[in-house]
């Protein structure tokens, strides 16, 4: 029996990227897909998700509605990382869009601390602790998914951002319609010639562990 996994990436949100590198990932995954059908693994990607957290949660929960994989594995781009990062987890404390990156959108009576976003963009965010409580996990274990890989590491911090937006409510749609569905959300650093032809062959690794937890559901 074939397992259904959903990709998904983002478009560009700065103005000096020329393309999302968890598109790229996707886009070249995607392109090997005779591959992983001879394994018995059916991939459909959802490519370029608008940086909107509403748009692009809109556009995965009805291709998930319509599918019904047995896996998602969510993508974006983080610039700054060096390696595939696997996030464990993600809140409803994230900030939905670009349009509300500016200092304006920070009163001084909320503003509680300010970071720099670990995927590359320079603007300042907001914390606010009510929000950091409500956390969701995902139910893959982590461990198991990534024993042995040199270049991916597992994170505990999703970004605050679209990327996290859309984790968060993809892993709280499954949990309110009780959804067997094995979900992960990977960052995925600036390719290069160099990085690609590893990060690649992880992801693909990645990819079959999925796979085969999903057949163990079953």
């Amino acid at each position: 029996m074939s397992c259904k996994i959903l990709l998904t990436s983002f478009q560009t949100w700065l103005p000096h990227q020329r393309s999302n590198s968890s598109d790229d990932l996707v886009q070249t995954i995607l392109g090997e897909i005779d591959q992983f059908n001879s394994l018995s693994i059916s991939l459909i990607g959802l490519r370029q998700l608008p940086v909107d957290v509403t748009q692009a949660v809109h556009l995965a929960i009805a291709k998930i509605e319509e599918l019904q994989p047995d896996g998602i594995i969510c993508c974006g781009m983080a610039e700054r990382r060096t390696k595939l990062t696997v996030e464990s987890c993600a809140t409803s404390g994230y900030i939905s869009s670009q349009n509300d990156l500016s200092l304006s959108y920070l009163s001084a009576s909320k503003m509680l601390s300010f970071k720099r976003f670990p995927y590359g963009s320079p603007e300042p965010w907001q914390v606010d602790e009510a929000l950091e409580a409500n956390l969701l996990q995902t139910s893959v274990n982590l461990e198991d998914l990534l024993t042995g890989l040199a270049n991916t590491e597992i994170s505990h911090d999703a970004g605050k951002f679209v990327c996290e937006g859309l984790y968060y409510q993809v892993l709280k749609y499954l949990h309110e319609y009780n959804l067997n569905t094995s979900c992960i959300f990977v960052h995925v650093p600036v390719l290069t010639s160099d990085n690609l032809p590893i990060l690649l062959a992880e992801f693909g690794i990645i990819l079959h562990r999925i796979a085969s937890f999903c057949s163990l559901k079953k």
